[in-house]
């Protein structure tokens, strides 16, 4: 086990790079304070540095809102604000203190979208876990298809694809007329209801002749488990802590 200083002092950091990368992104990022004992706590339990951008975010702030909110980016935030964004230890249900034997299990979820969608990084045996795609490689937990896909990269490419323009084409289909204005009035623990459901063939065929309302993520989170399991599908397992409510 590395010690948390081991961790924070590194030669190469990877948070000053990100910083001044961020400016010059096609996308606008909000960067969130965060919370340095917080962050401090979720690398020592990690086992991450701060060499990794998965490190620098986790230990220098709360998180990146990504394209006005859409998505979610999860750090170390501070305060216990019930409407702000969680954090990356409240989202993975990590202890309140360091537990050698804690692990992510089958993945650590690292973001979710307004949609209800999930960006995990995978644990260190996919298959195992009923999941797709190699350890350590991105996974998205599609809403409109209600599985996981295998994103073909690690979580420092996945997050360059994110700040080179990638969520323009990946949600090309899902996004509506005058969705960044719904968008980003939301607070970081809510998200978009569809009815039809997104993974309805109605929502397919026309997202226009969809309606939407504000509900809690937990919610979101809750019914695409619901809906896997109603439909026999395999179950997703664990999409954020915030999906822990009973079925």
């Amino acid at each position: 086990m590395r010690e948390v200083n081991e961790l924070i002092n590194v030669d190469d950091p990877a948070w000053p790079l990100l910083l001044q990368e961020l400016p010059g992104t096609d996308v606008p990022v909000e960067v969130v304070p965060g919370d340095a004992g917080i962050g401090r706590a979720s690398l020592l339990q990690l086992q991450v540095s701060a060499r990794s951008n998965l490190g620098g975010i986790a230990l220098n702030c709360g998180g990146l809102l990504v394209d006005s909110g859409w998505l979610r980016i999860f750090g170390s935030p501070s305060g216990a604000d019930t409407e702000g964004l969680p954090g990356l230890a409240e989202i993975n249900a990590m202890p309140p203190a360091f537990d050698p034997g804690w692990t992510s299990g089958a993945g650590l979820v690292v973001a979710h979208d307004v949609l209800g969608g999930v960006f995990a990084l995978n644990g260190g045996n996919p298959r195992e876990a009923g999941r797709p795609g190699e350890a350590g490689e991105i996974l998205y937990f599609a809403p409109d298809a209600l599985r996981w896909e295998a994103l073909g990269a690690g979580h420092s490419a996945w997050l360059s694809w994110i700040l080179s323009g990638g969520l323009q084409e990946f949600y090309q289909d899902l996004r509506w007329d005058g969705w960044r204005d719904e968008v980003s009035v939301l607070n970081g623990r809510q998200g978009l209801s569809f009815f039809p459901p997104l993974w309805s063939a109605e929502a397919r065929q026309d997202l226009s002749a969809t309606s939407r309302r504000v509900v809690p993520m937990a919610e979101l989170l809750s019914l695409s488990r619901t809906s896997c399991l109603q439909f026999d599908w395999a179950d997703p397992g664990f999409l954020g802590a915030s999906d822990t409510e009973p079925l």
